[in-house]
């Protein structure tokens, strides 16, 4: 059996929750196409916002989708890639960017 997960803190007020989860190099490839703040995330669609980054960076693995997901939704990524992974390699496969 599992043990429980520790319980998350309640999102901040500011609609910055899940933010904290994108790393400093993700956040530096973010700013580079325009992104500087979770509420600049929050205003595009995560999906394009990661084939802008990956075309500018095409080491960008899926996590940051998984990440940026997350952001928007003030949930875990790990949560998200779990959750919703045919989801998410599906559009990326619309999109042409489904790993191969």
């Amino acid at each position: 059996m599992k043990a429980d997960r520790p319980q998350r803190p309640a999102p901040p007020p500011d609609g910055s929750a899940g933010w904290h989860h994108l790393g400093p190099k993700s956040r530096e490839h973010l700013a580079a196409v325009g992104i500087h703040t979770a509420a600049d995330l929050r205003a595009h669609d995560a999906f394009d916002v990661y084939a802008r980054v990956k075309a500018r960076w095409p080491g960008a693995s899926r996590n940051l989708v998984y990440a940026l997901l997350g952001a928007q939704e003030g949930r875990d990524w790990r949560d998200i890639a779990r959750e919703r992974r045919t989801e998410v390699l599906l559009r990326l496969d619309d999109m042409g960017l489904a790993p191969r």
